[in-house]
Parts: C-alpha cells; sequence; structure tokens
C-alpha cells in the first residue's frame, strides 16, 4: 500500500510540474484535465505526507525510549503518547481518502416512488414519501422537480417520478433505493386493524449525452394527451411522451408539462439515467463478491425500512437501527438514517483498505 501511495505521489508531482510549462498552459483544455487530475490525488497525497512525517516523529521518539539517560528517556515516553493517537487519526483520515469514490456522488438524481403491495393504502405511503424527499430536499436547499404521476384512487400516487438538483444528491439519497414498509392503521378502517403496504423507490444518477449513447432507431416514441394537472391545455393538446426503449422494455412517461418538447427532453433524461444505472448495474454484478459485501445495493426486492406508525417507530433493516418520532422523519429528517448506512458502508469498505 506504501508503495502505491508513493505513486500516487509521484503522480501528483508529475501533475504539478505539467501545469508549470508553457505549452501546456497554452492549453486551456489540456490544463483543465490536468488541474481536475490533480485535484483527485491533492487529499490523499497531504494525508500520506502528514502521515509519514508523524510516523517518522514516532519512532525517532521510540528510539529515545531506548536512550541511557533517563531524561531522555521521559521526553521519549511523552512524545510517544503525545504521536501514537496523532498516527492513529491520520492514518484513519488516509484509509478514507483511499476508499474508491462513485463517480455519481455529485450528480443529480432522478427518483422513482411506485406504490407496491397494499391498495389504496400503498398508494398514500407512496406520496407520504414523496413529501418526505421533497421536505429533505428543501432542507438542503436543493430543487425538485416533478416529471411524471399516475394519481392512485385514494389520492395518492401508483407512481411518481421527480428529479432533485442539488450538490452531493446522489451521494446521500442513492440510500433510499429499496422497498419501505409500512404498518399503520388507514383511516377507512373501522376497526382499528393494522394495515401493511410497501413502495418502492428506485434513486437514479442523471446522465449527460456522453454518458450513455442511445441508438434512437430503437426506441418508439409515442404521443399522446396527458390526463394529469395541468389545466384543459394538457388534456386538448397532445403533448405527454412516452418512450419505449425495446431492446430493454425500459418506459418512460413525462406528461406533467404543457410542452411537448419539454416533457420528451424530461422523458430522454429519464431514459438516460435508467440505462445508464442498467449498465452500472452489470459493472456491479460482475463483482458480485464486492457487491455482497456493500449495503444499499438499490435492488427492488430489498426491504430497507419499516415505518412502524402504531409505536412510533422506524426501523432500518439494513443496519438494525431503530429510531422513533415518525413526524419528524415523515417531514424531512432523514440524515440521521442515512448517516448510519452510509457510515456502516464506509466501515465495510475501509476494512479492505490497509495502509
Amino acid at each position: 500500500m506504501l508503495e502505491r501511495l508513493a505513486e500516487i505521489e509521484a503522480r501528483y508531482e508529475e501533475l504539478t510540474a505539467l501545469l508549470s510549462r508553457p505549452e501546456v498552459v497554452a492549453d486551456h483544455r489540456r490544463v483543465e484535465e490536468i488541474a481536475r487530475e490533480r485535484a483527485t490525488l491533492e487529499q490523499v497525497v497531504t494525508l500520506f505526507r502528514e502521515f509519514r512525517d508523524a510516523q517518522r516523529a514516532l519512532d525517532d521518539a521510540r528510539a529515545l525510549q531506548r536512550d541511557s539517560d533517563t531524561e531522555m528517556r521521559e521526553l521519549g515516553q511523552e512524545e510517544v503518547e503525545r504521536l501514537e493517537p496523532e498516527v492513529e487519526r491520520v492514518e484513519q483520515a488516509l484509509r478514507l481518502a483511499l476508499i474508491p469514490k462513485d463517480p455519481a456522488d455529485e450528480r443529480d438524481v432522478i427518483v422513482e416512488i411506485r406504490s407496491g403491495t397494499g391498495g389504496d393504502e400503498a398508494g398514500l405511503f407512496a406520496a407520504d414519501l414523496f413529501r418526505m424527499y421533497q421536505r429533505y430536499a428543501e432542507r438542503q436547499n436543493w430543487k425538485t422537480e416533478i416529471l411524471y404521476t399516475s394519481a392512485a384512487s385514494s389520492g395518492g400516487f401508483k407512481e411518481i417520478t421527480f428529479e432533485v438538483n442539488g450538490r452531493g444528491a446522489y451521494s446521500r439519497l442513492k440510500y433510499e433505493s429499496g422497498v419501505h414498509r409500512v404498518q399503520r392503521v388507514p383511516e377507512t378502517e373501522s376497526q382499528g386493524r393494522i394495515h401493511t403496504s410497501t413502495a418502492t423507490v428506485a434513486v437514479l444518477p442523471e446522465v449527460d449525452d456522453v454518458d450513455i449513447d442511445i441508438n434512437w432507431s430503437e426506441v418508439r416514441i409515442d404521443i399522446y394527451h396527458s390526463g394529469g394537472a395541468g389545466g384543459q391545455n394538457v388534456n386538448k393538446v397532445a403533448t405527454a411522451v412516452r418512450m419505449t426503449h425495446e431492446p430493454t422494455g425500459i418506459v418512460v412517461q413525462c406528461q406533467d408539462e404543457r410542452s411537448q418538447a419539454k416533457n420528451r427532453a424530461k422523458a430522454e433524461s429519464v431514459l438516460r439515467a435508467r440505462l445508464y444505472e442498467m449498465e452500472r448495474q452489470k459493472a456491479a454484478d460482475a463483482e458480485a463478491s464486492t457487491r455482497r459485501s456493500q449495503v444499499g445495493s438499490g435492488e427492488r426486492a430489498e426491504k430497507i425500512r419499516t415505518y412502524n406508525y402504531p409505536q412510533d417507530r422506524i426501523t432500518d433493516h439494513r443496519v438494525n437501527l431503530t429510531i422513533h418520532s415518525i413526524p419528524r422523519v415523515m417531514d424531512g429528517e432523514i440524515d440521521g438514517l442515512i448517516d448510519a448506512v452510509s457510515q456502516d458502508e464506509q466501515a465495510r469498505a475501509l476494512a479492505t483498505v490497509a495502509v
């Protein structure tokens, strides 16, 4: 591992030297590429140098402990006691910095929520989850925009797709992918019996044209009249767009804009995100052993959390965490839940990194 760190440091120094060369400075695109790569290495290099200096100082202090002079031995002991925690701190920070970063972490996201088992109550729960994420986004100063809705007869959603725009949105919301289960007494239940229902959440990183290449001859595009919100124009003019990617069977729909062009652009964005996520999943499956060691794989069959209203209890099954105060959580205070899963995944990844 130390050899790897030395190689990273050498590459960092090479990139730094390149930025001072006239022929490189004259090429703005080249400068941008070098600066971007250098920035990705800077934290690791800084911590490596700090670790190396602290380790050398600790070695010197341990050598003093073996000195024949009593005062020098005592000085060495004091230095060892001071430096050991410091070396441990820097080593931990360095190990964290060496964990491979998810390249999608800084991206905006597309979130799809679908009602599952439980009839009308599942649709209402899907609406509750949407409001929870909407409130969470507001707390983070992120923007949300609805792309598609399919209303349930109960007033909830059969399905709702929306985008969240904000730095690091995917790094936080990706842990929400999976099946969410709710246990509560429906308003229509006269006997007071607890009803169990589910909703599925999928969180997809938004992608650019260069990230995924779509063969548009394989995509069937249908234009139809929307039945959703938007006033008379939505119903009178065919503005809704449905895209069917025939090789994969993926279908996306957007209807909430009055403009067909805007709905088409949004549908394309969702299709790109789904295809990109499919490719990411293929790559993850190719490394099955690594994938199994991670938390929050995002597979839709995975029950990740239960919201028990009668006992005011929320349990995240991935990390065996139980908390209370459902009203606060449903109002968007979900950082504690996200942090628990994120930290558990981080700890698992740390176990594979040694300095």
